[in-house]
């Protein structure tokens, strides 16, 4: 039982005078005890004995898990041979001082003098293991005492209460233990996590681990103390009686108070270990990128280093919605683009790269095969319910696509999702970075190749791009090869002029549309009307589609996925141009790039028409929804100049007389593209510096 002199010590314990008592009696030797598989024994001891208390406060005393599933460490002998007398001794003292209720401060100071030489942690388990084995026997005979005869002649002799029969007195103690243990078990638990900390990550002057080690003294001596209080518990059932048990009511409301205290030294410590596990992780997360940053600087023979250290943890692969899993050894030597997203991953973009992917030429070279790794950017802290929708969210997603994907997204390194945000540049949109059979990086987003030129872009790398632009010359082909390749055909015959068209304003569109015809009538020529829609804009274009349709007013892609490709294969043209340091002032295609794109971002119309023959260079004029519009109204005046020298020639010519010096281009730019947008953007049609501004958009449609 706790006295007052130990009730004044709980409330003037931690001054400074009392820690110098407690220092006094450490002076560790050197000594390395490993107490981890000794606290993994006495855990089990009080998880074993945890039933018959169950049973006494449910007035049965039935024990269960009788089987021992525990498999000792081969050398775990060896440790308790060397501590097992030490073990001993102090479960003899804890039996003999506690016994009668003595000072529980006095032998708590005793017990720490004992274990002078070791260090904190090892003081702890020791004392615990000296409990346990106490607690053990305590309730090995009291569990076998009804049905055992050598127990029963033990308890009588021990003059042990039937507790059975006295289970109603006893229960508020027994709750009270059991809280007690709990809270120093805890403890106990945390202070030998902090003792195997790995010292590589951390050091003795990081200030979690000073405030921590600052604590244990006082840690230390408040769990020893504990565990006295509670074998004075025990020891005071020797000779109960029913007439005297009503004296323990007392000692709950102590062990309660104990269990208080020490349970807010559990929560502090808890809290210190939490910012040293913290640092740890950080430190380990920086060496791992710094590794990362090494192999991707360093030669290899093959991939396999490279690819392992970005997905490693489980260094196995699905395939498709086959659910098959695969070692990533079949990536080994072979051109490897990492699909880099979040779970906001475009579907269309899924369908365009499932079409490319099964391209011929991606795979069936075999000295230039190409594989598709879709590795999730995704969020690893979301709360429970968020999580489950997000794993739902990215199996729909893996369902979907044909190319290989890590198992679980959330198990990949934060070093590697830092590592691909900050040297991959990965901000929220898709990159495709291609690696060479050696593991190299050839482009650091291939994905605007890819919408570009498709396979034709193999192999995937900035020389392959700078060839590519070189050869290539702003066109229709450009413009939509791969996305309707019947307009290419009708074109390349010279039989067919083709008008692409786009915008949301439908009477702009009956207007133009319908003058369109009309021209096309008076001109005698074939023309081609075919309504592109707008970017971003997928609901809206999709009204407009059912008017066309309705209506008869045009051709338009039906599938909005080519809608969404030949908007994006713009974007695309524009962040490679960029890329290159290529402006409207040193390259004509960026010129017509960027006008395209200011068209897109108006809220008015826009036509773009294209004519040419097998023997001529194709013809391309363009212009805004009004200045288009007014063109064709005004066939006439350059009816005779189309007879002369083309129709889209004469179109194109008309168009400039009517552009004025008064114009509004406005220029949205990509969210994904913002770090490599130059400080200084022309307008494409005056040369004039376009002003920048910030405009953020909750939709898209």
């Amino acid at each position: 039982m706790i006295k007052d002199f130990d009730r004044r010590m709980f409330a003037l314990s931690d001054d400074n005078a009392f820690m110098k008592q407690i220092h006094a009696t450490h002076s560790p030797d050197g000594r390395e005890v490993d107490v981890k598989p000794i606290l993994h024994i006495i855990r089990d001891i009080f998880r074993r004995a945890t039933p018959s208390l169950d049973a006494v406060l449910n007035g049965t005393l039935e024990h269960v898990d009788t089987e021992d599933k525990t498999v000792p460490a081969p050398d775990f002998d060896d440790i308790l041979e060397a501590l097992a007398f030490l073990i001993y001794k102090i479960s003899c003292e804890l039996s003999c001082k506690c016994s009668g209720g003595g000072d529980a401060h006095a032998t708590t100071m005793g017990l720490l003098n004992t274990l002078m030489s070791f260090s904190w942690d090892s003081k702890v388990v020791l004392t615990l293991a000296a409990f346990a084995v106490n607690y053990g026997e305590f309730w090995l005979v009291a569990q076998l005492c009804t049905r055992n005869p050598l127990a029963k002649y033990v308890a009588f002799l021990k003059q042990l209460p039937n507790i059975i029969e006295y289970s109603s007195s006893l229960k508020p103690q027994f709750e009270a233990l059991d809280k007690l243990i709990n809270a120093i078990i805890d403890v106990t638990t945390c202070i030998v996590e902090f003792t195997e900390l790995p010292s590589q990550f951390i050091s003795d002057d990081t200030p979690a681990v000073r405030a921590f080690t600052s604590y244990l003294p006082a840690a230390t001596y408040w769990t020893i103390r504990s565990i006295v209080a509670c074998s004075t518990q025990i020891a005071s059932l020797i000779g109960l009686r029913l007439e005297n048990s009503t004296a323990l009511t007392t000692v709950a409301w102590e062990l309660s108070s104990l269990a208080h205290k020490v349970t807010s030294i559990h929560e502090h410590l808890q809290s210190q270990l939490a910012l040293c596990l913290q640092h740890i992780e950080e430190k380990r997360h920086l060496e791992y990128l710094h590794t990362l940053i090494r192999l991707f600087e360093t030669l290899h023979q093959d991939n396999s280093k490279i690819l392992r250290a970005l997905l490693h943890p489980k260094e196995e692969l699905v395939l498709g919605s086959s659910e098959k899993k695969v070692n990533i050894e079949v990536l080994q030597r072979k051109h490897v683009l990492l699909l880099i997203s979040d779970l906001d991953i475009p579907l269309d973009e899924i369908i365009i790269l499932g079409h490319l992917y099964q391209d011929p030429l991606m795979r069936k070279t075999d000295q230039m095969q190409y594989e598709v790794v879709w590795l999730p950017v995704v969020d690893r802290l979301s709360p429970h319910a968020d999580h489950e929708e997000k794993v739902k969210k990215f199996q729909e997603l893996q369902s979907m696509m044909r190319w290989y994907s890590v198992i679980d997204p959330w198990t990949i390194e934060p070093a590697v999702i830092k590592y691909i945000k900050e040297m991959l540049h990965f901000n929220k949109r898709s990159i495709l970075v291609s690696l060479d059979p050696q593991g190299r990086v050839a482009s650091i987003n291939a994905l605007h190749m890819m919408w570009i030129w498709g396979p034709l872009a193999i192999p995937f790398s900035i020389e392959k791009e700078e060839a590519l632009w070189k050869s290539d010359i702003w066109g229709l082909a450009l413009l939509i090869n791969g996305i309707d390749p019947k307009v290419i055909e009708s074109m390349a015959t010279g039989s067919y002029i083709i008008c692409l068209y786009g915008g949301e304003d439908i009477e702009w569109i009956r207007k133009f549309t319908t003058s369109a015809k009309n021209v096309a009538q008076a001109a005698n020529i074939n023309l081609d009307l075919l309504y592109v829609g707008k970017s971003n804009a997928k609901e809206r274009v999709q009204k407009t589609n059912s008017i066309i349709n309705t209506e008869q007013l045009s051709r338009f892609w039906a599938d909005p996925t080519y809608i969404w490709f030949f908007w994006t294969r713009l974007e695309s043209m524009l962040y490679s141009k960029m890329k290159n340091g290529k402006t409207a002032e040193n390259d004509p295609i960026m010129e017509e790039v960027m006008t395209m794109l200011s068209f897109d971002g108006s809220e008015k119309g826009w036509a773009v028409v294209c004519g040419g023959s097998p023997d001529h260079e194709e013809i391309i004029a363009r212009g805004n929804g009004e200045i288009a519009l007014k063109t064709m109204e005004d066939f006439g005046n350059w009816k005779d100049d189309a007879e002369d020298n083309g129709f889209v020639q004469a179109f194109k010519g008309y168009l400039r007389k009517l552009h004025g010096p008064q114009h509004c281009n406005r220029l949205i730019l990509p969210s994904g593209i913002t770090g490599e947008i130059p400080e200084r953007i022309v307008c494409a049609e005056c040369r004039r510096p376009m002003e920048k501004y910030l405009m953020y958009r909750c939709c898209t449609d």
